[in-house]
């Protein structure tokens, strides 16, 4: 599959009203359905996404678009595929360069899975 465009991080929070001037952190590359997306190193894949206009994280299994909730991985909204392990809570879990980020249906797919339930 050829890789789409770059994902631009047009929401970066520079300055915070009580730390003051945030220290600009190493810059990484994360992919996103088969998109660039910079990074901060360390930072929440949530965080990485939304900065870069992503809004819907997942679909329930019933379809409904889910969009970023609680953001303390308490509550399942925000679960991706990552490096295609499904159910990964993204607001909690920090970006490394190169990993793979896919939105998920309903409780998702292990990489390589071919959808059947083996029944």
């Amino acid at each position: 599959m050829k890789p789409g465009p770059e994902l631009p991080a047009v929401n970066r929070v520079t300055r915070h009203a009580v730390l003051g001037d945030l220290e600009p952190l190493r810059e990484v590359t994360i992919w996103f359905e088969d998109r660039a997306v910079k990074a901060r190193e360390g930072e929440p894949i949530l965080s990485a996404l939304i900065a870069s206009g992503v809004g819907i994280l997942r679909y329930t299994k019933n379809g409904s678009p889910r969009r970023m909730f609680c953001g303390i991985g308490r509550c399942t909204d925000c679960v991706m595929s990552v490096d295609g392990v499904p159910g990964v809570r993204t607001c909690v879990t920090a970006v490394r360069d190169g990993m793979r980020v896919e939105r998920q249906e309903g409780v998702g797919r292990w990489a390589g899975e071919d959808g059947r339930d083996g029944a």
